[in-house]
């Protein structure tokens, strides 16, 4: 095969042709075949107002399929590891980028992106995610504070990055927020993929960042997150006392009886991520947590 930093990219139509897979929808397999879109994710990368311009040592790619995205990572940067689970469209892409494996400038990791042990190189990840696991991988990813460029569900994007006191803001924009800066830089419609999936899509960019405030521990500040956003119509005050078993408080009532009144009266929708941090500290200290 030719190099791929050289020459046209690859034509996601003809990969496919030769790949002799057409995509299964019942097993999340929708190929990205708009050629404009394929070229922009590795643009929001190393884009001159992005921060994360420096991160192409090393690229991770989730769902490589048959390697349209692939290519075109290759052509900027250093290194790519792939990663695909179906055995077919593995051994494709052996035979495909077979010059830039023996290169080294290709890693190709057949397995299940939610199984494999992601390379401690890596710097960023551009990636087209299989949408029924995108929760799971997106939160493998984050804590490793490296730029991400990921293709998501349009919903499930919404949400990360929504603001406090939308319909949309809930465990998932806190979560995401606490890792990462979050923004969403494109829609993507149901025709830029081979077969067309039932939902739209939006491409995802978020930036590592430093929280601003202080926790006692990644971990339980999370897990008090996820807590009392089961609760979300109940006031701070009841969702704190009905989730301790899910927060593992031994004594939420200290928590209520040490926190400010105004934040106990909000619900968790209207709540920043700082007064999830300050509730999270309280609880941490008053409210003998078991786990930790």
């Amino acid at each position: 095969m030719t190099d791929p930093s050289t020459g046209s990219a690859r034509d996601p139509d003809a990969l496919i042709a030769r790949a002799g897979i057409a995509g299964d929808p019942n097993h999340d397999q929708h190929f990205l075949v708009d050629d404009r879109v394929l070229d922009r994710l590795p643009a929001y990368l190393t884009a001159p107002e992005s921060v994360t311009a420096a991160a192409t040592h090393h690229i991770l790619e989730i769902g490589a399929g048959t390697g349209v995205l692939t290519d075109r990572l290759l052509r900027c940067a250093d290194h790519v590891t792939a990663v695909e689970r179906d055995p077919k469209l593995a051994e494709f892409l052996r035979e495909e980028f077979e010059d830039a494996i023996a290169a080294d400038r290709l890693t190709l990791i057949e397995g299940d992106a939610l199984e494999i042990d992601i390379p401690d190189s890596v710097t960023a990840s551009v990636s087209n995610l299989p949408y029924s696991v995108s929760s799971e991988i997106v939160f493998r990813l984050l804590p490793r504070s490296v730029p991400l460029v990921l293709m998501l569900q349009r919903e499930f994007a919404e949400r990360m990055a929504a603001e406090p006191s939308t319909s949309e803001y809930g465990r998932l924009s806190v979560t995401a927020g606490h890792y990462a800066r979050v923004e969403i830089v494109e829609p993507v419609p149901t025709t830029a993929f081979s077969p067309q999936p039932a939902v739209e899509s939006a491409v995802v960019r978020t930036t590592p960042r430093v929280p601003e405030y202080e926790i006692p521990n990644d971990e339980f500040f999370l897990q008090f997150v996820t807590a009392v956003f089961t609760q979300r119509r109940k006031t701070m005050r009841n969702a704190i006392r009905n989730t301790a078993h899910i927060s593992s408080l031994d004594n939420p009532a200290a928590v209520v009886t040490a926190a400010d009144e105004d934040l106990l009266r909000k619900r968790a929708g209207k709540l920043s991520p700082e007064k999830f941090a300050a509730l999270a500290r309280l609880a941490w200290n008053h409210g003998e947590p078991t786990e930790w």
